[in-house]
């Protein structure tokens, strides 16, 4: 996944559409290509699909998977679904923004810092909330950097912060 976006929006939107796509599927191509959703091809998606820019756009908010800027290094997905609440995941998100200094869909209310990860001042760490992981009987469930953990407890959560800091401080 490339950050630095050296494809042209029309070129990136011409790569990933098909005759027969819907717009979600598109976007879902495009944020796995590159990792987010640039928000200069929506204008160009808006053309391809014959819709309007507001209807591109609204899809691209409505849905909380996609993101208009690049992920954070270390990207945090936290289930918010019933199954995990009842198992103490609002618990856990409390811990988990103390934790970190961030706060959960900062990216999607505006709290961006520098680079536009999140309320984490050198960006580092993202927040976001998902819903459902498909582990509710392994409650609460999150995700870092798209690797799945269940029965999540602060102390674990906290080794796994550890370890994904490192990792990015030290690629492999």
């Amino acid at each position: 996944m490339d950050h630095s976006i050296a494809i042209a929006p029309d070129d990136l939107v011409q790569r990933h559409t098909r005759p027969g796509m819907s717009l979600v599927a598109i976007l879902h191509a495009i944020q796995d290509d590159v990792g987010f959703v640039p928000p200069a091809a929506v204008a160009p998606l808006a053309r391809a699909l014959n819709l309007s820019r507001a209807e591109v756009h609204g899809v691209i908010t409505y849905y909380h998977h996609f993101r208009q800027q690049p992920a954070a290094p270390v990207t945090v997905q936290l289930c918010r679904a019933e199954a995990c609440r009842s198992m103490g995941t609002e618990a856990l998100a409390k811990h988990i923004e103390a934790r970190t200094g961030c706060q959960f869909d900062a990216h999607k209310h505006g709290a961006h810092d520098k680079q536009g990860h999140g309320a984490h001042e050198d960006g580092a760490v993202g927040l976001e909330s998902v819903y459902c992981l498909g582990q509710c009987a392994l409650s609460p469930a999150l995700m870092i950097n798209g690797e799945l953990h269940a029965k999540v407890t602060p102390q674990k959560f906290d080794m796994l912060l550890a370890a994904a800091m490192k990792q990015v401080e030290q690629p492999a």
